[in-house]
């Protein structure tokens, strides 16, 4: 067995650890008792030099640290000081906020970090605050909420917040900051993408300015619910938003362009891997767009290593690197699980997809098709790994994504293209800005059409809420497909 083989089985057994006890709850006593068999399998093994039985030994034991992982987590909530304050009446509490506040059409979202414990204040939209404030805070801690629809709760765990305070009363204390290198460069980075915002809002009217803002700055919070829902029922939601899905696909267009237009795959690894940083970091380094970023990343790198066995086990060993940092992930963070599914569809499925459109159109490997078969390869490729957990998440099934995705996907790279050169040319110059804005007006508008037609009542089905047993045997039987299909077809599953 190869060294990347048994760091493949290390890392699934650490993630299927997690699973397990975030599901049921191994007792202690049953956690000590599988810790101490793996320890005597494992020594066993060295005196009787079965290779074998020490992965077994390892892997069971890699099990046990993903459970303790997630106990460890749970401890550190059970205990977080300020939550055990929640639903006990009116308090004050003094803190900074942490993030880039999340402003909406009548009110704005605060992280604010108060010692150790992070609780989230929702106020009015105005007064505005900002990055690093420092602001009084009085009314009621409370939980978040838990209804039959939708578990905020289980949302806001995987940011480690415990405690909301729903329209309290604020006083901002301090504007005066307390700088790193680091935090000081985020918060240029922060006024800048406003700057970029005012220079959208400048050039576009709404709807088209808030698409804007959420194709440039992955920021929905000006767009409207209606918006929203078309989006939804078109399936195009991912393409305004800093999702895993949004960061893996752009950085398979870009891949699929530059090859398209001759260069060479060591290049396009480096050229697409910038451009997925720098547009990380513009968007303010959003923990949603830091975790798409590295499966997008780690994809890339597969691409450039260009075997399809390396690729999954580069992605398993990075999903087991970000679930020890936050194991909470795995089950809470939707972000996250598209964001590897949406990679392990591209690995696994898009080269037989791809295969199979220039078989039906008789392409040639280098044809003038080549970049418009590599969008739809990579399309179908993702939805067909995120669909189901979108569905259980989310419980709506878009009839018309594939078609709307086929349409609006091309056009994404550019609508960026022309979309930064205007915000940022209309900083320093609004006739500049204003220029590079025609071609995104007539993209836009294509947009809104593509969304406006297929929006219909037929277009998305909800689904009530399924068993996350379905949801296993479904990925199950994709799993089995796929192993089938790369077997006869492509190569070995692993």
């Amino acid at each position: 067995m190869t060294p990347s083989k048994v760091l493949f089985f290390l890392s699934l057994s650490f993630i299927a650890g997690i699973f397990i006890e975030s599901i049921t709850k191994i007792p202690q006593i049953l956690i000590w008792g599988f810790l101490l068999l793996a320890l005597v399998i494992i020594f066993t093994s060295l005196f009787i030099k079965k290779n074998r039985l020490a992965a077994a030994g390892f892997c069971l034991l890699f099990l046990i640290m993903g459970a303790m992982r997630v106990q460890i987590s749970e401890f550190n909530i059970a205990n977080d000081k300020l939550s055990k304050f929640n639903g006990t009446g009116v308090f004050t509490i003094t803190g900074v906020i942490s993030n880039d506040p999340d402003v909406r059409d009548t009110f704005q979202k605060l992280k604010v970090k108060v010692g150790d414990s992070t609780v989230l204040v929702t106020t009015n939209r105005y007064p505005e605050y900002k990055y690093l404030d420092k602001i009084e805070v009085t009314g009621k801690l409370e939980a978040p909420s838990v209804t039959d629809t939708f578990n905020y709760k289980n949302y806001l765990l995987k940011d480690h917040i415990y405690s909301v305070i729903n329209f309290p009363k604020i006083e901002l204390v301090s504007i005066k900051h307390e700088y790193t290198v680091f935090l000081y460069i985020y918060e240029k980075i922060l006024f800048f993408k406003e700057r970029v915002r005012e220079s959208i809002q400048q050039n576009f009217l709404p709807p088209q300015s808030s698409i804007m803002e959420g194709t440039i700055l992955g920021d929905s919070g000006a767009m409207s619910n209606d918006l929203k829902n078309m989006l939804n029922a078109t399936g195009l939601r991912h393409i305004i938003a800093v999702s895993g899905t949004h960061i893996v696909i752009l950085g398979a267009l870009i891949s699929s362009l530059l090859l398209a237009l001759g260069f060479r795959r060591g290049q396009v690894f480096y050229i697409a891997l910038s451009f997925i940083i720098v547009y990380i970091v513009f968007t303010g380094l959003p923990s949603s767009g830091v975790r798409a970023g590295i499966m997008g990343g780690t994809y890339l790198l597969s691409q450039k290593l260009g075997r399809q066995t390396m690729g999954s086990r580069l992605i398993v060993l990075a999903a087991a690197l970000m679930l020890l940092v936050n194991p909470l992930y795995l089950l809470y963070d939707v972000g996250f699980q598209l964001s590897f599914l949406a990679v392990m569809g591209l690995i696994y499925i898009e080269p037989a997809i791809k295969l199979l459109i220039k078989k039906i159109t008789r392409q040639q490997e280098k044809s003038s098709a080549e970049n418009f078969i590599g969008i739809v390869s990579t399309t179908f490729a993702a939805q067909i790994f995120t669909l189901p957990i979108m569905v259980y998440n989310f419980g709506n099934v878009s009839f018309v994504s594939p078609i709307t995705n086929l349409l609006v996907l091309p056009i994404v790279y550019w609508l960026m293209v022309f979309g930064f050169l205007s915000a940022i040319a209309g900083i320093f110059w609004s006739a500049l800005g204003w220029i590079f804005s025609i071609p995104c007006y007539f993209l836009l508008s294509y947009f809104l059409w593509v969304i406006n037609f297929f929006s219909q009542p037929w277009a998305m089905k909800t689904i009530d809420k399924i068993h996350w047993i379905w949801l296993v045997v479904i990925y199950l039987i994709i799993g089995l497909a796929v192993r089938f299909i790369n077997r006869k077809y492509i190569q070995k599953f692993i």
